[in-house]
């Protein structure tokens, strides 16, 4: 079973993740109002991705014998004035969930919880990914943003979904 202190912060971080999740759906609706249809399909992906996240954390407090809480979550920010405060926004929120992942692994390390420990490693190089692709949005948004439709270009042109990890941890019900 998981440490007591750490089921209670990963049931936090399941609320963080969901949240994130919500303000990505925000962003996206943003962007498809807007019409950019690539900026909207790079956030509802995010969206997904957090989805995930938080059911990859509710499928591992089941397997350890814990008891997840699915929490309500505050509304997100749904009004941005210009093209970069949402990507602004989504790199402040990977940065604040980077520090949460850390704060997490560092309980897990505290209460020699070597299972949980272990499981945050996923996320510690997950959020590298995410850090470093926000940044990545934010300097072309920013470079580019009297001109959407070259973000528009960039995002066609650019890879961004990287498929299904093979190393990541099952979400609760197998739903990806």
């Amino acid at each position: 079973m998981a440490a007591a202190r750490f089921t209670e912060r990963l049931n936090e971080q399941i609320a963080h993740e969901f949240a994130a999740a919500q303000q990505y759906v925000a962003m996206a609706v943003h962007y498809d109002a807007h019409t950019l249809p690539r900026l909207a399909a790079f956030f509802y992906r995010q969206a997904l991705e957090e989805r995930n996240h938080a059911l990859m954390m509710v499928r591992y407090l089941l397997d350890t014998g814990a008891a997840p809480v699915i929490p309500g979550v505050a509304a997100p920010q749904t009004d941005f004035p210009d093209v970069v405060a949402p990507v602004r926004l989504a790199l402040d929120q990977e940065r604040r969930v980077t520090d949460q992942i850390g704060g997490l692994a560092a309980i897990a390390r505290e209460e020699a919880d070597y299972a949980s420990e272990q499981f945050t490693q996923w996320f510690i190089k997950e959020q590298v990914e995410e850090v470093a692709t926000m940044s990545g949005l934010l300097d072309i948004v920013e470079r580019e943003r009297d001109r959407p439709m070259e973000i528009e270009e960039y995002l066609a042109r650019e890879a961004f979904d990287r498929g299904a990890d093979p190393t990541a941890p099952p979400v609760a019900g197998g739903v990806v």
